[in-house]
């Protein structure tokens, strides 16, 4: 089911509030809405409407988009910016680490999610004051979803900018301005998903949050902290009794593909997603945020026709190899040279964009690989095989690779996309936010933590056990019953939970794997504490085929591992409210 979010759209301006007055003078806001339309039960409905569209983005940055594909997954070195250098040039110093706090894209984020913030701020305050209009159980569950909403919210600012300004519907709007970026945000963001679990039904409409969406968000919230024994206890509980807002059981969908794909939107592993419409009168209803991330240059042969963005890495490629067992190469050497997955990049920098002679990758891969990343002589969905060069913009700047995930298939090409406006890049999949996998896999990090490695190796290998059944690996179309590569996977062994340091190792790299491309990763090396480490060395070995893009290029610890506040709100709240982050 796809929700229309048009009248979102149309209720965002119900923010801007006019004021009742005598004096005929005073004449409200265009395209506003007062009080008096507000405090019903329709119109806080509206309002909720529109703070669920401020999931999606506000102000139609790509950077506000739920999906993090820069600040998530770029800087987690999953991808990279690929097209060319001269295309949205304005990230490149962000990959690099190289920016400061006038970076307009930040600036967006920040105003996007604070605007999310006040947004259900306006809901709570709504709903509270005609509160002797609304049952028990709608206020319940409007301000439920409100403060669910303001969780995330604040969740996505904090693990941005880390020291954000805190408020709740109690401060007066004019005052909102001199609060400085000092405030708990954890223990807001905590008393929130609280409120939402409490009070949110179990059962609901396609869209919305539920109790469950709540709990698996709040274990989420602990294990940023640190909290392992407390996100142990919600992760046990979403486990083992949450359902998603029709009511299905959380599983594993059995066709990995099938989280990305918008014939599945609402499925059994969305705990939080965000929802798509397209016939909207707005592309910004689909997923506007991802209009670059589609091969370049495709014609009718695939998807978007534009733009070459967002190429996931050579290094992020060589993760999925295997041993022979069907064990990832644990110990770093996937980055060998012996063990890099073949392609055509090294051909490229010597002939231009003639490959060269081209021979597939041989050996043992994870089949996830060709799920999550289009390579080259790999069917690319219901497309064509992926055919290298044609639809690469610059191998020497961007490496070899095409986004995979979150990609419409030819046979949905004008019913689940939106063609209306400049490319036919507007896809209506979901974007899921938190998904049943992802939940495992925080759950087993508590568990290792906690010293429980049997419990953690059992939820790591749920989620192998899905990628290890052959019947949904990638397939050659001449011949369905032949693989397209080389597969090999298997479950961990209780022998390989030996240690603590070792089952960390694993879960880490699994969740590498396993969510690719999502935009965790970058926060998921910063809450490690493995940011510096991690990301310098995927510098230095992409640097070595991407020169123009890496040459040079590094992670400063102390100060990257969280965005400067954007110098235009220090400009407008002034030094002595907002304080920049160290080292800008």
């Amino acid at each position: 089911m796809k929700t229309n979010r048009l009248f979102a759209l149309l209720t965002a301006g119900a923010l801007l509030v006019g004021a009742c007055s005598d004096d005929f003078l005073e004449v409200p806001p265009a395209n506003s809405l007062g009080d008096a339309q507000l405090q019903t039960k329709a119109g806080v409905e509206g309002l909720l409407i529109g703070t669920y569209a401020a999931l999606n983005g506000v102000f139609g940055n790509r950077f506000e988009g739920p999906n993090h594909w820069v600040t998530g997954s770029i800087l987690g070195g999953d991808a990279n910016k690929g097209t060319d250098a001269g295309d949205y040039s304005s990230i490149n110093p962000v990959q690099r680490f190289d920016h400061d706090p006038t970076q307009g894209d930040l600036n967006n984020l920040w105003r996007g999610r604070f605007e999310g913030v006040a947004r259900a701020n306006k809901v709570i305050a709504t709903a509270t004051a005609i509160q002797d209009q609304l049952t028990a159980a709608d206020f319940a569950r409007i301000t439920g979803e409100a403060r669910m909403l303001r969780g995330h919210f604040y969740f996505d600012l904090k693990k941005h900018f880390n020291n954000i300004p805190v408020f709740d519907e109690t401060v007066p709007p004019e005052e909102v301005i001199l609060v400085p970026n000092n405030g708990d945000a954890w223990a807001l963001i905590e008393a929130d998903f609280q409120y939402a679990y409490d009070n949110l039904p179990e059962t609901t409409s396609a869209g919305r949050v539920n109790k469950w969406a709540a709990a698996a968000y709040m274990g989420k919230a602990m294990l940023f902290q640190g909290k392992f024994s407390q996100a142990k206890t919600w992760f046990d509980d979403t486990m083992a009794n949450g359902v998603t807002p029709s009511g299905e059981a959380y599983a594993l969908l059995d066709n990995y593909p099938d989280i990305f794909n918008a014939e599945f939107d609402n499925h059994a592993e969305a705990v939080f997603d965000v929802e798509s419409a397209n016939n909207t009168g707005s592309t910004q209803n689909a997923n506007y945020f991802d209009d670059l991330n589609y091969p370049y240059n495709t014609g009718p042969d695939g998807p978007g026709n534009c733009c070459g963005f967002f190429q996931p890495s050579i290094d992020m490629a060589n993760h999925f190899r295997t041993t022979n067992a069907g064990l990832p190469l644990l110990d770093g050497s996937f980055s060998d040279p012996a063990n890099e997955v073949a392609n055509i990049y090294r051909h490229v920098f010597t002939d231009g964009q003639d490959e060269g002679t081209f021979t597939e990758d041989a050996g043992p891969l994870d089949p996830r690989i060709d799920w999550s990343i289009g390579r080259k002589g790999i069917p690319y969905l219901d497309w064509i095989e992926h055919p290298g060069s044609a639809w690469i913009r610059s191998f020497p700047y961007a490496g070899p690779y095409s986004p995979k995930k979150y990609i419409y298939y030819r046979s949905q090409e004008g019913s689940l996309t939106d063609a209306s406006s400049w490319t036919r890049g507007y896809a209506l999949m979901n974007y899921t936010i938190i998904r049943y996998a992802d939940v495992l896999l925080m759950a087993a990090e508590a568990e290792v933590e906690l010293g429980n490695l049997e419990a953690a190796r059992a939820l790591v290998n749920q989620v192998r056990a899905r990628a290890a059944n052959p019947q949904y690996w990638v397939k050659e179309y001449d011949d369905a019953n032949a693989n397209a590569a080389n597969y090999v996977i298997s479950e961990y062994a209780a022998a390989d939970f030996a240690d603590q340091a070792t089952a960390r190792n694993i879960v880490r790299f699994e969740r590498k794997l396993e969510l690719s491309g999502e935009g965790h990763r970058f926060f998921d090396l910063v809450r490690w504490g493995e940011a510096a480490t991690e990301l310098n060395r995927y510098f230095n070995y992409e640097s070595q085929y991407l020169v123009t893009k890496f040459g040079g290029a590094s992670f400063q610890a102390g100060k990257n591992e969280y965005q400067p506040i954007p110098q235009a709100q220090i400009d407008i709240q002034g030094s002595d409210v907002l304080t920049q982050n160290p080292g800008y």
